[in-house]
């Protein structure tokens, strides 16, 4: 058995290593006329909160949301900044931090003991809420922030409903590669 300050250690190592994928897979961006990029982000964030769960996930992604408030370039776009943040898209972002509390919901006791095919649905109906919340958050923050005049209907036309059937598919294999993950974790005996 590992000692409780190699566990502690290991976690924080697993907590800043997924905050590194949080940027890779924003780094990994195609621009838009929107303003908001088609990224590998809302994988990369969910991926981060099944696998950690809602407490180590939402501080790794936390982590992620102040690395880029302090200018490391970890946003979509090599880009960081508060700039980023409060500017139109920044909605997103800070719902990155709800989406991956969320997911990491789905790593709760109470729902791990379910059967295989329950606590997939489970996992996957929370994760959908989250990216629901986080696309919610997206929207209202274009929609106060543009300078287009854009009505919450309008924005959500444009900064939401072209990336949806893109980001359902990103949570549902998201959850299934963390169960691959959190597999070599414990396989590892250390998580």
């Amino acid at each position: 058995m590992k000692s409780k300050n190699h566990r502690a250690v290991f976690t924080m190592v697993l907590v800043a290593m997924f905050a590194a994928v949080g940027a890779v897979t924003s780094w990994i961006s195609i621009p838009m006329p929107s303003g908001v990029p088609i990224t590998l982000q809302t994988f990369g964030m969910a991926l981060i909160g099944f696998t950690l769960g809602y407490k180590y996930g939402t501080l790794s992604v936390a982590i992620y949301v102040a690395l880029g408030a302090v200018g490391v370039p970890v946003f979509s776009g090599f880009m960081g900044g508060l700039g980023k943040i409060v500017g139109p898209t920044g909605g997103f972002i800070w719902g990155f931090i709800i989406m991956a509390f969320l997911c990491g919901l789905s790593k709760l006791k109470i729902f791990e003991k379910r059967p295989f095919v329950l606590r997939t649905v489970i996992a996957i109906v929370l994760g959908l809420v989250g990216l629901a919340v986080c696309h919610l958050l997206g929207i209202g923050q274009y929609t106060l922030v543009n300078t287009k005049g854009l009505g919450f209907g309008a924005a959500a036309l444009l900064v939401s409903v072209p990336y949806l059937l893109k980001d359902i598919i990103s949570v549902i294999v998201a959850y299934f590669a963390s169960i691959g993950a959190t597999a070599l974790m414990k396989k590892a005996g250390r998580y």
